[in-house]
């Protein structure tokens, strides 16, 4: 029998809707440890480890659940883990844990789109999916999954697409790697060239813009006075920025702010293509760090928690290689 740890955050999965006013909120307490899921050949053991809205949600909670996982896989005999969450910051969460989990059994993160008590609500049905996929032997060793409306996706590529759709999950450019249905767990593909990166505490200071046409150094000279360690900045096309953000730019790394740039957009990767001044070329001459895919939420964590081990640039890049 397959013994799978549910820990429960909060979110939307165990709100409710009030009938009078139509609001989502926290009750009392969490709806989920009332529903207890029983299996034939599963057993559930479960723990409430938070109970908050996911934009509550910080880097120190996600540390604290990394902590939890590990320590309850070192306790006891887990052959997989699930983690409900709120979805505004879930593929954040399960980022977190896939750069920097240290065990080897399948773990999913899902949540809900509709709380508990409203029509067509997903909470119960994406969380049954995803003890399915946490017994699934083949989803050891492929990093943190997060299964949401019959699908399973990566963390490193799934991100929320839309407000409030059910379907909100997806990876862009390259799809879900595996489906849940009636007969099970089905994967047609798994994830390669997976960063495992050891964290032990979160203290360096990584902001995340985002770049417009016409934007200039304001921003840039502000957040000077932040002492900041690392700036992430979704930049436009294949990784490029107007030409008068260049001296800010490398002022802030003079400073010692280590730089990362993603793409706005939400397919392809930045590349060190044009030559004109703030062009990815000129860019990456100039010692920033490019990365290979993530968006911007994604590239702020994998830059925080790297910056914990190493501030040599080489090595930075490397780490964003892949």
């Amino acid at each position: 029998m397959k013994h799978i740890f549910v820990i429960h955050t909060g979110g939307t999965i165990s709100m409710s809707e009030d009938e009078t006013t139509g609001e989502v909120k926290q009750g009392e307490s969490n709806p989920l440890l009332h529903n207890l899921l029983k299996f034939n050949d599963i057993m559930i053991t479960a723990k409430e480890l938070f109970y908050l809205p996911s934009p509550h949600i910080t880097p120190n909670e996600m540390l604290q659940l990394k902590e939890t996982i590990e320590k309850a896989c070192k306790k006891d005999k887990i052959d997989g883990i699930v983690i409900t969450h709120g979805t505004d910051t879930l593929e954040e969460t399960a980022y977190f844990l896939d750069l920097t989990l240290n065990v080897s059994i399948p773990v999913v993160i899902t949540g809900a789109m509709r709380s508990s008590n409203e029509l067509g609500s997903d909470g119960l049905y994406n969380l049954v999916s995803s003890i399915q996929v946490a017994a699934s032997e083949e989803a050891a060793e492929m990093g943190v999954l997060v299964v949401m409306n019959d699908e399973v996706h990566s963390a490193k590529n799934a991100t929320k697409t839309h407000t409030s759709n059910v379907a909100t999950f997806q990876s862009p450019q390259y799809g879900p790697i595996g489906i849940v249905n009636k007969r099970g767990v089905a994967f047609h593909h798994k994830p390669v060239n997976r960063t495992s990166l050891a964290v032990a505490s979160l203290t360096k200071q990584v902001l995340l813009l985002k770049a417009y046409a016409g934007m200039d150094e304001t921003i840039l000279k502000a957040i000077e006075q932040l002492k900041l360690d690392g700036l992430v900045i979704e930049a436009l096309g294949q990784g490029n920025l107007p030409p008068k953000l260049m001296t800010s730019l490398k002022r802030l790394m003079s400073l010692g702010v280590k730089i990362v740039i993603v793409s706005r957009c939400f397919n392809g990767i930045v590349q060190d293509v044009y030559a004109y001044e703030g062009g990815g070329k000129t860019l990456k001459d100039a010692g920033i760090i490019f990365s290979n895919g993530l968006n911007g939420q994604k590239a702020r964590l994998k830059l925080m928690i790297a910056l914990e081990t190493t501030h040599n640039e080489e090595e930075l890049q490397e780490i964003f290689s892949y």
